[in-house]
């Protein structure tokens, strides 16, 4: 019964298809879901670091391509310092222009969380080459406080079963109001 949901511009598809669902049961058996709208980030899609007109993605075959937040701070500098720019040095963005440049700059910025102008005034007078290091740097910083507390969980097989079973109990103490409202409705 959520108004409004946090979405990546991959899933507003999935969004749409429950804002069809929600419209479609309103207008056969009276209002009752509210239809969601999509909150999208301010960082759109991140592009592969090894083909920048593509999007990052788990499933490239490319290893260099795509970090994970599991991957070790050395896998994460290679990756950038592999990451795919062009043969002028100045850091700037123009998506357009410099698709490989503009992608770092907008991974630095979706991960210190400091806009694309701030990001570029921090990188003034750095080469491309210095550059993947500070994003790669950024990264790993972003990445390690939600590295150390995977493994921590990973470690702690009772704890994770504990989580998953008392949010499934209060998963289903949240919708079985909503599924028997529901059954009424439809006429079951």
């Amino acid at each position: 019964r959520s108004t409004h949901v946090p979405v990546g511009e991959d899933q507003v598809l999935h969004l749409e298809l429950a804002q069809d669902i929600a419209q479609h049961f309103n207008k056969k058996y009276g209002e009752f879901f509210p239809v969601p709208k999509a909150i999208l980030s301010t960082t759109k899609k991140i592009k592969s670091l090894r083909d920048p007109s593509a999007k990052m993605s788990k499933s490239d075959p490319q290893k260099l391509a795509t970090v994970n937040i599991e991957d070790s701070p050395d896998e994460i500098v290679l990756k950038f310092r592999k990451a795919v720019t062009d043969f002028t040095s100045e850091v700037t963005y123009d998506p357009a222009a410099r698709p490989g440049v503009s992608n770092l700059v907008s991974i630095h910025a979706a991960v210190t969380g400091l806009s694309i102008k701030e990001v570029l005034h921090q990188a003034t007078g750095l080469d491309t080459a210095h550059y993947k290091m500070v994003v790669a740097e950024s990264v790993i910083q972003k990445f390690a406080p939600i590295r150390k507390e995977i493994k921590k969980l990973q470690e702690d097989k009772s704890h994770l079963i504990k989580v998953l079973e008392d949010g499934a109990e209060k998963a289903k103490e949240l919708a079985t109001p909503t599924y028997q409202e529901i059954r009424r409705l439809v006429g079951f």
